[in-house]
């Protein structure tokens, strides 16, 4: 592989798509507007103060149903968010977050990381939360919820290790590995407490930046945090770190020997020797960024000690009254005046006198023509009610070509249940004006297969559901759920139906499981140039 760094890029990309499948779920929903819960904020500490209460409850080995998670939030809404919500909303208000958020409505949530090794995307399943039935006195049968592994990974990781314990952890980490021999883990890991140094150091010159800019406004907690956070790196770290380094070093030697004298290395004891090199030019530079951290402590604590110096020096400069010690001076010896230039002139500013140069004076000089504008007036005349008006017309004209696109393509999956975008491809390749209809522009087109493969499953009869609990303001962008509402609830076309006729009850959008991808010739951007488009090509399946 040409970049190492990217060698376990979906086991990272599964810790990033925890937070996103959870805020994606979030976010799309409205049913938080019907309990006060209007923003992302406030949507999300409530998730997350949930996800706590679950695993509290799994902790202890305690029951968590739905009744004791709403009485959860209830109590919580009672002593701080304060929510025109009674029990019964806040039992339906934690029944959505855990069946509908955390649960996906029971459907399987995943997250696609890259996998640079393989050179395809890795599908990797997403879990929070399971449940278990469980008898409630003996003789009621309720469901019981507890966190998943991910669900856990997830809380886990939006609580830090404090600052002075993650170069401990990261430093035994890595001796860990040395001791196995795992050179490979050994690699990441020295890669992290050389970061953590680095961001130590960057801590201190932003420290010493807002000394110097204004000593006052940088507080005696925030210089003792960075002081005591110094310390504990530069305490025994380098001779552990030149400890590592010969260790390192002579484990190299072994092996270049061995390689030369005794006989051919074999493909892992080769990476061996590559990781052990890396590991060694890491080690030189923590121990440089060491030195680093080093000098700028004292640096930082001098700096300190200065600017605060010189802002008690400021209580000493000698102020005087400028009538008495100026005006009336200069009253009384007038000629002073020819001078006063020369103490005024550094408060406003002026530029030194101009000086006669001889030797300018005999170089030949280009002359120099400005051209001097003539002063415009134009009037404008501004009518809000026609800027309303066209703006309004723009938004129409955006949202029928996003229309036009994605009907075009359900009309070419219910002609035989289901079609793949190089199908559509091959079709329009001979026919113009459908190409215009499937691509009306680049960006349209883009952003109406992006929905699809976001969403991959939609259910017609869910988002009918969803859109008839609540009421939703008129939509100023394109929104995929409103649009398959449109054509084929609201205002059906005879195009968009099954082969049998009936209506669409579902909608089905895969990547092909070969990567194969599809090419459109002369398309239009937004600029109205003429361009060529490759993406993935995706099978559309309606039901």
């Amino acid at each position: 592989m040409q970049y190492e760094f990217l060698k376990h890029f979906p086991k990272r990309m599964k810790n990033v798509g925890l937070y996103a499948v959870l805020i994606q779920n979030s976010v799309q929903r409205t049913t938080w507007k019907q309990y006060g819960f209007l923003t992302a904020d406030e949507q999300l500490n409530l998730i997350f103060a949930v996800m706590l209460y679950i695993m509290e409850q799994s902790l202890k080995e305690e029951n968590c149903t739905m009744d004791d998670i709403g009485a959860y939030i209830d109590t919580l809404n009672m002593q701080y968010w304060h929510k025109n919500m009674n029990y019964e909303d806040c039992r339906q208000l934690g029944d959505f977050i855990v069946n509908v958020i955390l649960s996906n409505d029971g459907r399987v949530m995943h997250f696609d990381g890259f996998n640079f090794e393989q050179d395809a995307y890795q599908i990797m399943n997403i879990s929070y939360v399971a449940n278990k039935i469980v008898y409630v006195e003996q003789e009621v049968k309720r469901t019981s919820y507890y966190l998943t592994d991910d669900g856990y990974n997830l809380l886990l990781g939006t609580l830090e290790i404090e600052n002075n314990m993650k170069l401990t952890i990261h430093e035994m980490i890595f001796q860990m590995h040395l001791e196995k021999q795992s050179y490979d883990k050994a690699v990441d890991e020295i890669k992290n407490v050389f970061n953590l140094l680095r961001i130590q150091m960057q801590k201190i010159q932003e420290a010493m930046g807002k000394i110097r800019r204004n000593a006052l406004n940088y507080s005696v907690r925030d210089y003792e945090e960075v002081l005591t956070e110094n310390l504990e790196t530069i305490g025994d770290t380098q001779q552990k770190f030149q400890n590592y380094r010969e260790m390192v070093r002579s484990r190299a030697r072994e092996l270049e020997e061995e390689n030369i004298n005794i006989k051919r290395l074999s493909d892992k004891e080769d990476e061996n020797l590559n990781h052990l090199r890396i590991i060694e030019s890491y080690l030189n530079r923590a121990i440089d960024e060491h030195q680093k951290i080093l000098n700028n402590h004292f640096d930082l604590k001098a700096l300190y000690t200065k600017e605060l110096e010189d802002l008690t020096q400021m209580s000493l400069i000698r102020r005087f009254p400028l009538r008495t010690k100026l005006y009336d001076k200069i009253l009384e010896h007038p000629k002073a005046l020819e001078n006063l230039d020369y103490f005024l002139r550094p408060l406003f500013n002026q530029d030194a006198e101009k000086v006669y140069n001889l030797n300018k004076a005999f170089q030949y000089q280009k002359p120099v023509r400005k051209n001097e504008e003539e002063d415009t007036q134009e009037e404008l005349d501004f009518d809000e009610e026609a800027w309303q008006a066209q703006q309004e017309r723009k938004l129409k004209e955006k949202l029928k070509r996003y229309e036009t696109s994605l009907g075009y393509l359900l009309e070419r999956a219910c002609v035989s249940g289901e079609i793949s975008l190089e199908e559509i491809g091959k079709q329009t390749e001979t026919l113009p004006a459908h190409k215009d209809k499937l691509i009306p522009n680049v960006e349209v087109f883009k952003e109406v297969m992006v929905e699809l493969i976001k969403n991959r499953e939609i259910d017609i009869e869910s988002l009918k559901k969803e859109r008839s609990e609540y009421i939703q303001d008129k939509p100023g962008e394109f929104q995929l759920n409103e649009m398959l509402l449109k054509l084929i609830e609201d205002e059906p076309r005879k195009e968009i139906t099954l082969p049998d006729g009936s209506a669409v009850h579902r909608i089905e959008t895969y990547r092909m499981p070969d990567g194969s991808a599809v090419t459109f010739n002369d398309v239009l951007n937004e600029e109205g140039d003429r361009k060529a488009i490759r993406c993935s090509n995706v099978l559309i399946r309606v039901l």
